[in-house]
């Protein structure tokens, strides 16, 4: 990131910015500036200039003179525009659904944003009461499964852009496992994070790549559940071969037959 920030054409202005909008998530009941500024590590009197101008730009609501900041009606526009452009989602979406009833787990899909893994969409079992993780979690890239599907599924060029977003001991550490998980992908088509490296010990995972036509990157489809109802035993004798053919017949619907493994 600090290789990009010197770089003269990068809008540090508009980053921020951007970067206050990434702050928010679905569980928060809005956010003042000091909380913005804590999340985001931006100082919070510029914290305070940028909302004011999100918020005369309809990016942001801010209520009562006390009252917190939310999305507004501009951010919601904008993601409805980005969702409908994905038109891959509804296709996968009978395919997901028909999974996840069948594995009794979460399904998803995550994309890269800002140096994690973002989740996008989800598909519950039916009749499941669990709260999982949902829309707008983010996870990171090298201790997820679906980070390390995405990571395994870039090309060199695709990896090294990458590393400039994450921390540095993540960034040294980026090419090593980009080696290891593109020859599990290329002999399994799905990768799984063991316990020992994963973020969350409550939480497994099996992920697999998928690159569709409306980006210019690939997205990660993940299958997930608490460890006691998804052991890895499982996901290497059942989960993740099915994950990979749920895939499949979505790169059949959607005509992108091409393995989401970039060759380079």
């Amino acid at each position: 990131m600090r290789e990009l920030e010197q770089d003269r054409r990068y809008a540090n202005t508009l980053a921020r910015g951007l970067r206050i909008l990434r702050a928010f998530r679905p569980s928060d009941n809005g956010l003042g500036n000091l909380e913005i500024s804590e999340r985001t590590g931006i100082p919070r009197s510029t914290v305070s200039r940028l909302t004011f101008t999100l918020c005369a730009l309809g990016y942001l609501t801010h209520g009562r003179h006390f009252d917190k900041y939310r999305l507004g009606p501009a951010a919601l526009a904008l993601g409805n525009i980005a969702s409908a452009a994905f038109g891959f989602v509804s296709v996968a979406a009978p395919i997901m659904q028909a999974l996840a009833n069948q594995m009794n787990a979460l399904v998803g899909v995550s994309i890269q944003d800002d140096g994690n893994m973002l989740i996008v969409k989800t598909w519950r079992p039916e009749g499941s009461r669990t709260i999982w993780l949902d829309v707008g979690y983010r996870m990171p890239v090298l201790t997820s499964s679906s980070g390390v599907a995405y990571l395994g599924a870039l090309s060199r060029d695709e990896r090294e852009k990458l590393e400039a977003l994450l921390p540095e001991a993540d960034a040294e550490a980026c090419e090593e496992v980009w080696q290891r998980e593109r020859l599990q992908l290329q002999r399994e088509g799905y990768v799984c994070v063991e316990e020992e490296a994963r973020y969350s010990r409550a939480i497994n995972a099996v992920a697999t790549p998928f690159r569709p036509s409306e980006i210019g990157e690939p997205v990660s489809f993940f299958c997930g559940a608490n460890v006691d109802d998804l052991s890895d035993t499982r996901i290497h004798g059942e989960v993740g071969a099915e994950l990979v053919r749920a895939v499949n017949r979505l790169k059949s619907l959607t005509g992108h037959a091409v393995s989401a493994v970039s060759s380079e």
